[in-house]
């Protein structure tokens, strides 16, 4: 069996957005040489999130108006956890949008449906963070 692991690096611009990191991922399956077997991909900070989903311009602002209904980033005094920081609403916005996505790996391809894509949601942008991908298998 083998292994392979490797962090892509992200600075997002603005607070909050969306992107596609298929490609990237598809070229580190490549590299890793693994034909069969399971990646993960992972956000490592907590103000950030990995997910599946349809590459549509109009689904992602659907995503923003429906995450900044639920977490709305003002306020900042609506929340206990903001202090020292004002991100209390990207906390949130992560645990609803989900930490990592699971993909199995089938004849060096990632086995994803007809209109999945791999994203990266920043909620707390404008600094350095990344995204763990390891993926196992032969």
């Amino acid at each position: 069996m083998k292994s392979y692991r490797k962090e892509l690096w992200f600075n997002i611009p603005s607070r909050r957005g969306f992107v596609n990191i298929t490609g990237d991922i598809e070229k580190c399956l490549k590299e890793s040489g693994i034909k069969e077997g399971l990646l993960l991909c992972n956000a490592m900070h907590i103000t950030a999130s990995v997910f599946i989903n349809d590459d549509e311009a109009g689904l992602h602002k659907d995503f923003e108006k429906w995450l900044e209904k639920l977490a709305p980033e003002k306020p900042y005094s609506q929340y206990m956890h903001n202090g020292f920081e004002d991100n209390a609403d990207a906390h949130l916005k992560r645990t609803i949008m989900g930490r990592e996505v699971v993909v199995a790996v089938t004849d060096g391809k990632l086995d994803l449906g007809p209109w999945e894509q791999i994203f990266y949601g920043e909620f707390d942008g404008m600094r350095n963070k990344r995204v763990l991908l390891k993926i196992i298998g032969e």
